[in-house]
């Protein structure tokens, strides 16, 4: 990050203070682009992931005991697998059903690895819930729809909006997988820097990846002070509770 600012190639002496590096960073046509792709599969993967993620978690929650742990077993294998493993068997299957690598693979493969995120992030919120709420709301005139977007969504959204910016963040973050599912005009910006070190290295790589860098990072920060406000209103709950 600080010889992003160096005004040398050099990754080694410090020549002075400069922001050239990220003034061509802004005309590389080939880094604009790359920026376009991961910003527009991040923000599909992360909408598709988030309503797939949403309602598998309700209905997971609605399951037996023991169905509703196989379930949560299986939602867990993506997040435990190797990110190589899983690059590579997207890429034989996306083969292997004649899909050509492109925008399709790469959005698909990253909803496929964003979606248990999401549905960790909505079942705490769903144990929290009063059991008896969707009840009650039918019990007073709510048809099924109306109890589910006016009491049980409005419940759990803190939990859905931070799995949709983990989901986000995941995807923009993702190297491996893209690496393994994009195609040659639909790479995202962590292929590109990777190619990037191939070849000769400039300052430039210095200034995309701390870019990168800070992004995720105020992703990161964001969904930590969404989980600590929903921590204190859960305690102020609590005591009022009792009291």
């Amino acid at each position: 990050m600080l010889y992003s600012f160096n005004d040398s190639k050099s990754r080694r002496i410090w020549h002075g203070f400069t922001t050239k590096w990220y003034v061509e960073l802004l005309g590389d046509a080939d880094i604009l682009h790359s920026l376009y792709v991961t910003l527009l599969v991040a923000v599909i993967a992360a909408v598709l992931a988030t309503l797939l993620g949403t309602v598998a978690a309700i209905g997971i929650h609605n399951m037996r005991r023991r169905t509703r742990t196989a379930y949560l077993t299986v939602n867990n294998i993506p997040m435990s697998s190797s990110d190589t493993i899983m690059g590579v068997t997207f890429m034989l299957l996306f083969a292997a059903i004649g899909l050509d690598k492109g925008y399709l693979t790469l959005i698909l493969a990253h909803v496929t690895f964003c979606t248990p995120y999401v549905i960790l992030n909505v079942m705490p919120k769903l144990r929290q819930l009063d059991k008896n709420a969707y009840e009650a709301a039918l019990d007073l005139g709510a048809t099924p729809r109306q109890a589910l977007h006016r009491v049980i969504l409005p419940e759990i959204m803190p939990g859905i909006v931070t799995g949709g910016i983990m989901a986000f963040t995941m995807s923009v973050d993702d190297f491996v997988v893209s690496y393994f599912t994009a195609g040659t005009t639909s790479q995202p910006l962590s292929v590109v820097i990777y190619s990037m070190t191939r070849h000769r290295m400039t300052p430039k790589i210095n200034a995309v990846s701390t870019l990168l860098f800070l992004f995720v990072l105020v992703l990161l920060i964001v969904i930590n002070v969404r989980q600590s406000r929903d921590e204190k209103r859960r305690e102020a709950a609590r005591r009022e509770a009792a009291s």
